[in-house]
């Protein structure tokens, strides 16, 4: 039987941290962003919900909330945009 092929799948380098995780504080599970609003998407100690790999340290753009989620927009290319959920955990103002 062949393995899993998931969303973390050969990517125990890429998502290593190298010193030990931060907890996180209250003060970043509470954080409110206004729609237009930079963020940053940075990923946090916990994976639950986690944006994909390839979005880390990208600059987004808060287009509305959705349950203690927020839909931001990311410039992939000159021509394309890309709408991801990410919990307010793993963004932080830029």
């Amino acid at each position: 039987m062949s393995s899993s092929r998931g969303l973390f799948s050969g990517r125990t380098r890429k998502l290593a941290r190298h010193v030990k995780p931060s907890q996180l504080g209250i003060t970043k599970l509470i954080n409110n962003f206004g729609n237009g609003s930079k963020v940053v998407i940075r990923p946090r100690s916990t994976f639950r919900n986690i944006p994909h790999p390839r979005y880390r340290g990208r600059i987004a753009t808060v287009i509305e909330r959705r349950g203690d989620s927020y839909v931001v927009e990311i410039n992939v290319s000159k021509s394309k945009t890309r709408r991801l959920i990410v919990p307010q955990m793993h963004l932080e103002k830029a």
